[in-house]
């Protein structure tokens, strides 16, 4: 601990450099947004740019400094004073995040983009395709990777609920937008937080309905893409809307190396249905990763399992889709159907954190294990040829 007469201006800010804003998760340092250090007798005060007014964070950015000047020097108040950036500072921060790259474009589709893209897909809605995203997203998080997620499915946007996240907004920086932060695991630090984007985030009002055409979904999925700040991501998930609409087309269109995980319940109506999307993706130029089934028993508590939905229905959407795409679509799992689960998607806490040692917590665990021990190489990626007749 430094006493009065010798604590440096170099020291707070090394200290401040282990501050992160909590929506970028970058040190203020780099951020530019510490303005000026001025230290006296008794006083560190700390002038903070904001980088919008009245920004939601202010509290937790304060606790943050004055625990970090609270490392250097026990001996000091310390004051925070919050100011916010001019444009030229915002417009200067935009460009570093960048890398100095002005204009906004898909950073997934760069060659050198080691972001594996996995597109949750279904024939038809009620599968569970939204709480099964959110748990593989989260299994990969709590493995300490980063992980994006966005909630393309436009009229059931379900994934913030699902998330505990409420009335979040994103914090728009200019043109840029910045994902909604969702912290799983007890410790902040060590689980990185999933960055997160609906759809239902960018309406005026929670209750409004979309009802948008294809030019609309395009441009909302785009903007998802582009506008918003990803940052370094080891996987993305998109949640997408059932079937084999329009923004099945504008994914394939805009995300090529996008894979797809097909999700289907036991019973074989759901099954054909599934297969649909699974070859919708190949005609995109699109690679399926896997087949999951969802709701694929009831354990009871005597042990016996219960097919409530009948059975067979992923390994039929497996076998089928190997067919029909001519390479080995595997069944990756069998998700059994479990009350916490449920819960887990009701009261924001996904079921592979609430219920780690449950078989259907397990089964997704396994599943995020396969994906992400995949390496992030560039072995059986997309190089980004289109054949002349794509659509």
């Amino acid at each position: 601990m430094g006493t009065m007469a010798d604590v440096t201006q170099e020291q707070i800010l090394t200290a401040l450099a282990q501050v992160q804003d909590p929506e970028i998760r970058r040190p203020i340092t780099e951020l530019g947004m510490v303005d000026a250090v001025t230290i006296d007798d008794s006083t560190v005060t700390v002038r903070l740019l904001l980088t919008v007014e009245g920004c939601p964070l202010k509290d937790t950015l304060n606790r943050d400094i004055t625990a970090a000047v609270g490392t250097v020097t026990s001996d000091h108040a310390v004051v925070v004073e919050m100011g916010v950036m001019t444009e030229e500072q915002r417009k200067a921060m935009r460009e570093y995040l960048r890398g100095n790259r002005a204009e906004a474009e898909i950073p997934f589709t760069k060659p050198g983009s080691l972001t594996r893209v996995y597109a949750v897909a279904s024939g038809k809605g009620g599968v569970g395709k939204s709480s099964l995203t959110v748990n593989l997203a989260t299994a990969m998080a709590l493995r300490g990777l980063k992980v994006g997620i966005i909630d393309a499915d436009i009229y059931g946007h379900s994934i913030p609920d699902m998330f505990g996240l409420g009335d979040q907004r994103p914090t728009q920086v200019d043109d840029m937008i910045m994902p909604v932060p969702a912290i799983v695991g007890d410790d902040e630090k060590a689980t990185p937080a999933i960055k997160v984007m609906s759809m239902g985030m960018l309406k005026p009002r929670r209750e409004q309905v979309i009802a948008w055409r294809g030019p609309m979904l395009d441009r909302a999925l785009v903007q998802m893409l582009s506008d918003v700040f990803w940052g370094d991501l080891d996987a993305l998930f998109l949640d997408l809307p059932p079937g084999t609409g329009d923004m099945a087309i504008s994914l394939g269109q805009h995300l090529p190396n996008a894979e797809f995980i097909v999700v289907t319940t036991p019973q074989q109506a759901a099954a054909q249905v599934a297969e649909r999307s699974g070859t919708m993706a190949s005609m995109m130029h699109q690679r399926v990763v896997g087949v999951v089934e969802n709701m694929s028993h009831l354990v009871l508590p005597d042990g016996t399992k219960m097919e409530i939905f009948g059975s067979g229905g992923g390994e039929t959407v497996a076998t089928g889709l190997t067919q029909r795409l001519g390479y080995d679509v595997k069944l990756l799992a069998q998700v059994p159907l479990e009350e916490t689960m449920r819960e887990g998607g009701d009261s924001g806490k996904p079921i592979v954190i609430s219920n780690p040692d449950s078989p259907a917590a397990k089964a997704i665990q396994a599943v995020a294990d396969g994906l992400s021990g995949r390496s992030r190489g560039l072995a059986g990626m997309q190089l980004g040829l289109a054949p002349a007749g794509r659509l």
